[in-house]
């Protein structure tokens, strides 16, 4: 009987010994994958961290290649207005080319009512004398000032631009000091605002530079404010804008330009 309860104690302190043996080894177990898995999520973290580095600099990367890319098409598109605008002046310079030729035959057939005219008004007397009126080159004389300048300016009222800014164009070259020469001037410009606007700005400005000092300066100058502002560019606006008012204070259009730079703003 005592042999028995001695076997049976020590088989439950075995058993108990092995149980704590085995729970020991399991909280061993567990603290191990927890570490493994706290490493697993450091390396995560530091590879998402890296990611996030990788992306940051592609970022800014395409960042300055867009700025990049931005300077470069304003550059371009200077360029493009440079070389348009030196092309819509060479376009100018053909049409006053093959236009010389009606221009030509507009001059003969004034130089022929004009001698017409002449011959109706000579006296009885010197109806034998039928030399034709010369000019200082000896050449027929041509229609004076006054009759090119109001004959270019009743086609343009027509609404024969091309044909105005022809007449125009020779008014100015024949008499380039004449008092409505800067008329002449300002109304080429007023042809090709609507057809080539960039042109028309070209010719306000040599308005501007040619007869600073007539009536039709400040026009032109406002003028000029006025495209850059159909283009969208506000900047040259404002500042040909500005120019009319510190040099034409007292014209009708520095009150008009005033205005516009109120809206401007």
């Amino acid at each position: 009987m005592a042999t028995t309860s001695v076997v049976r104690n020590a088989l439950l302190v075995s058993l108990g010994l092995t149980a704590g043996c085995a729970l020991k080894g399991d909280v061993r177990k567990v603290e191990l994958q927890v570490q493994a898995l706290r490493a697993d999520l450091a390396r995560g973290e530091a590879a998402r961290a890296a990611d996030e580095d990788t992306v940051l600099l592609a970022i800014k990367a395409l960042q300055q290649a867009l700025v990049t890319q931005q300077a470069y098409l304003v550059q371009m598109r200077g360029d493009l207005r440079t070389e348009l605008l030196s092309v819509q002046q060479q376009l100018v310079s053909v049409q006053e080319l093959t236009g010389q030729s009606q221009q030509r035959l507009t001059e003969l057939r004034s130089r022929i009512e004009s001698r017409s005219q002449q011959t109706d008004a000579a006296p009885a007397g010197g109806a034998g004398n039928t030399t034709a009126p010369v000019g200082p080159s000896g050449n027929p004389a041509g229609p004076g000032p006054d009759q090119m300048y109001d004959i270019s300016l009743q086609q343009y009222r027509r609404g024969s631009l091309a044909t105005a800014r022809l007449g125009f164009r020779e008014f100015l070259r024949v008499f380039p000091t004449h008092e409505r020469a800067p008329d002449a001037l300002y109304y080429v410009g007023e042809s090709f605002e609507q057809a080539a606007p960039d042109s028309a700005a070209v010719v306000y400005d040599q308005l501007v530079r040619t007869y600073p000092n007539s009536p039709r300066a400040p026009s032109a100058l406002y003028k000029q404010g006025v495209l850059a502002e159909q283009r969208a560019d506000k900047t040259t606006a404002r500042n040909f804008y500005n120019r009319v008012i510190a040099g034409y204070p007292r014209a009708p259009e520095a009150d008009l330009a005033r205005q516009n730079l109120q809206r401007l703003r």
